[in-house]
């Protein structure tokens, strides 16, 4: 009777601390993957707000009057249609003529 008890005492033990140990591994794993997406998290947080301060920066109206004086003082000439490429495939046919021809 008294080694039934101890028996059961060291297996009700054994199988607590065992699945203490694995419960400790999962939880330290999901703890790393918290860690990993936080990490991602506040780079793009970072990201968005430099964006964004470049955003307010470039759209301000002070800057835009500031491009506009830069653009008065060269001259700019509207691009001819046909130097216009609808396609990726189109530039690059007319580069091999190019290239073909020398």
């Amino acid at each position: 009777m008294f080694k039934i008890k101890i028996f059961i005492s060291l297996l009700i033990f054994s199988s607590l601390l065992f699945g203490t140990s694995v419960i400790k591994n999962e939880t330290r794993e999901i703890e790393k993957n918290i860690d990993q997406l936080n990490k991602k998290i506040n780079f793009q947080e970072k990201d968005f707000n430099e964006s964004q301060l470049d955003y307010f920066y470039l759209t301000s109206p002070s800057m835009i009057e500031k491009r506009i004086k830069n653009l008065d003082i060269e001259q700019y000439l509207p691009m001819e249609y046909s130097k216009i490429f609808l396609s990726i495939s189109n530039f690059n046919n007319l580069q091999n003529k190019y290239v073909s021809q020398d």
